[in-house]
């Protein structure tokens, strides 16, 4: 069963956290391309895709921690320090999607003039770099028996 939950866990993080990444990273060029050319149906089009990509695949993205939870526990090693990090980590990455990047984009949707695409690229830079240290920590985990 172990083998069955971490497959889900890390098909989930692959499937879902990736697109959300490359989406969130492309978004604020996509809206700079759609503001220089604003009669573009497509540049616009394309923003607006990005997002929905954004919005779709965070909540499917709910899976990964669900599943990695259960592979935790079933490995019993809920209490190990590297996962409590990844845990904390991991639910900061939450909120800045949640708080930070998504709302951001939304604004950015609603008002191509207004533009805060500079605050919104360092929300998804610090989004991006919280979920690069989980799987840093999900590869490597201090205190491993596996030798790696």
């Amino acid at each position: 069963m172990t083998k069955f939950l971490l497959a889900v866990h890390v098909l989930a993080a692959i499937i879902a956290i990736g697109p959300v990444t490359v989406a969130a990273s492309a978004f604020p060029a996509a809206v700079r391309h759609a503001a220089a050319e604003p009669e573009s149906g497509q540049a616009v089009g394309a923003v607006r895709n990005l997002h929905r990509i954004c919005r779709v695949y965070a909540l499917v993205g709910v899976v990964v921690p669900v599943f990695g939870l259960a592979t935790a526990n079933s490995l019993h090693v809920l209490g190990d320090t590297w996962l409590i990090v990844s845990i904390v980590l991991t639910v900061v990455a939450a909120l800045v999607l949640g708080l930070l990047v998504l709302p951001g984009q939304g604004a950015v949707l609603d008002d191509f003039g207004a533009l805060a695409g500079s605050r919104l690229a360092m929300y998804t830079g610090l989004f991006n770099l919280l979920w690069a240290t989980v799987t840093v920590l999900m590869i490597v985990r201090p205190g491993s028996t596996t030798g790696a």
